[in-house]
């Protein structure tokens, strides 16, 4: 049988810039907690790390194979993936809620997709679509 072996001290521990939302996370479980919130702490702790939010990057920059590995990720592989590109999804009490949302950050990085042109592209992306909605006449977008 082989051994995985990381030197923990070489990843960036995701939780150190995740306190808050884990908090967010906890107190969800006492009462309500808008998705709007969490969605907002979860971009500001990917802005943290990556310097790019989820929303900075299409679904479609990433290949069939990449979605098939996404959507079949587990935990266990999820913490072999992310440790291998030199991130750490555990936090003291175990592995992080949005694990799945920072291996779509990490995968984005490892194909290079984090990009200020991607970025422009897929915010004109998100504006083109609310103002194609019904009664929508224009987007504030914050920077």
């Amino acid at each position: 049988m082989s051994t995985i072996a990381f030197d923990q001290f070489a990843l960036t521990r995701i939780a150190d810039f995740a306190r808050s939302l884990s908090r967010l996370h906890l107190a969800s479980r006492r009462r309500f907690v808008d998705d709007d919130e969490i969605d907002r702490e979860f971009n500001a702790v990917c802005a943290s790390i990556w310097g790019y939010t989820i929303d900075d990057v299409s679904d479609e920059l990433f290949s069939p194979e990449d979605h098939v590995f996404l959507d079949t990720l587990d935990e266990a592989q999820a913490r072999i993936f992310a440790a291998q590109a030199g991130y750490d999804l555990v936090d003291d009490t175990g592995m992080l809620t949005d694990w799945w949302g920072y291996c779509w950050m990490i995968l984005a990085e490892k194909r290079g997709l984090l990009t200020p042109e991607n970025r422009a592209a897929a915010r004109a992306a998100i504006e083109e679509k609310y103002l194609a909605a019904p009664n929508v006449i224009g987007v504030i977008v914050g920077r």
